[in-house]
């Protein structure tokens, strides 16, 4: 029996690779990197086409072109080929200036006692938020991570709403009951901060299979776009490789972008992942896959802006990986000891603020009386916030347990509002410890 086995080869092990034909995809170990140290050039990987034509095989990734990327960076010198205009230059440093002197609040007020739990702050990261969130519109969505607040901010959601939230007040977007992880405007489409790693990939995938499913099977007019936020760390977690699977598979309208900010937590990225460059999964799954400097707006949203026109023609979904880096610890109860001061100085050094300000003086977009008054107006908008949230009632006690279960009043609260815990026969016959 067993030598009939044999014979026929069943229990042969198959080989790897075939030795004459060459190997379609990415050689990693032969791929050279300049990881750390955000590369100046954008860096991308597309599928070879197949030896052999495979009906079952998707077609070649179409890979963003740096041509015209390279073309805008040479003719600087004239107006009508700049990155970006002057309303848009005026635009993009509002929101990274609001982005950095919100953060920077919220440092103050943590240490005042003024917020509890754990604050993540977003300081060096603005370019990434600004890049990709200001190419939206208001009914594209938005999934974000324990980092969140600058992200809201940057989807239109009031700062105010934002403070108060952290707060934990009543008028905060989500009443209060969210706090600094938990962000989450229905009215600008931002679908929630999640704390947990991951887990907010699976909610952006959804969403983005709603708006396909919309367009395709209701026939509505829809060309939403959802923008997944995670960080490098999640990027070693399952969840992100099933979504980026079902997504592929479905050519949903996303766009994964990971902050990449060399640390999660405290483990340096370099240590944790065996290929650190992320955007090589991409092709793996048969979506682009890009590396693009995070520090430098203009560069992100040069990515941002093919990524999402993709995404809106309904031809998939794009992985980008910004390499930025953030400015203090993992949050404010962090004593950021484990970092080398060289690489943060290194990156200190390389504020994508002060870059995109230098960028807009050398082209003669805005005076500097211009953009000062910009962080004037930014400036009032933080300390109103602030006044707003203090001066703000913390949420009713009738709301405590709201929101908690599907039903809308809350597990355990009667239909007169009270609480059916207070009620004696509510716990009747069961164990007390």
């Amino acid at each position: 029996m067993a030598s009939s086995f044999l014979s026929s080869g069943i229990i042969q092990p198959l080989p790897l690779r075939s030795p004459d034909k060459p190997q379609t995809l990415f050689d990693h170990l032969k791929t050279t990197s300049t990881f750390l140290g955000s590369t100046s050039k954008l860096r991308s990987v597309s599928l070879s086409k197949p030896n052999l034509p495979n009906p079952h095989r998707r077609s070649t990734v179409v890979a963003v072109s740096d041509v015209l990327k390279e073309k805008k960076t040479k003719s600087a010198a004239s107006s009508s080929q700049l990155l970006i205009t002057r309303e848009e230059g005026l635009e993009l440093y509002e929101d990274m200036v609001l982005g950095r002197a919100f953060e920077d609040m919220c440092a103050q007020m943590y240490y005042r006692g003024k917020m509890f739990g754990f604050v993540h702050l977003y300081n060096g990261q603005e370019a990434v938020s600004t890049g990709f969130i200001k190419l939206l519109k208001k009914e594209d969505c938005v999934v974000s991570t324990y980092r969140d607040h600058v992200h809201a901010l940057s989807k239109g959601v009031p700062a105010r709403a934002v403070m108060s939230e952290l707060f934990g007040k009543a008028t905060g977007c989500c009443r209060g009951q969210g706090g600094s992880m938990h962000m989450f405007s229905k009215e600008h489409n931002v679908l929630g901060g999640f704390a947990f790693i991951g887990e907010g990939i699976p909610v952006a995938t959804g969403a983005a299979f709603t708006s396909k499913y919309k367009r395709e099977v209701l026939k509505e007019d829809c060309d939403e776009v959802t923008l997944a936020f995670f960080g490098d760390g999640t990027c070693n977690n399952g969840q992100f490789f099933e979504c980026l699977n079902m997504a592929a598979l479905w050519k949903l309208p996303i766009v994964f972008v990971v902050e990449n900010n060399l640390w999660a937590i405290g483990m340096s990225h370099l240590r944790a992942t065996s290929d650190p460059e992320i955007w090589k999964k991409g092709p793996a799954f048969g979506m682009p896959g890009f590396h693009v400097d995070g520090m430098d707006v203009l560069k992100v949203r040069e990515v941002a802006k093919e990524a999402i026109q993709r995404a809106r023609r309904g031809e998939g979904p794009t992985l980008v990986e910004c390499e930025t880096y953030r400015f203090r610890g993992h949050s404010l109860a962090d004593p950021d000891e484990l970092r080398d001061p060289a690489e943060k100085a290194h990156y200190a050094a390389r504020d994508p603020i002060t870059a995109l300000k230098k960028y807009i003086f050398d082209n003669k977009l805005a005076s500097e009386a211009e953009l000062k008054a910009i962080e004037k107006k930014i400036d009032e908008v933080v300390e109103e916030s602030v006044e707003f949230a203090d001066a703000s009632p913390p949420p009713p006690r009738s709301q405590l347990l709201e929101n908690v279960f599907a039903d809308p009043k809350g597990f355990g609260i009667g239909p007169d509002g009270s609480y059916r815990c207070e009620d004696p026969k509510f716990t009747e016959g069961t164990a007390h410890v």
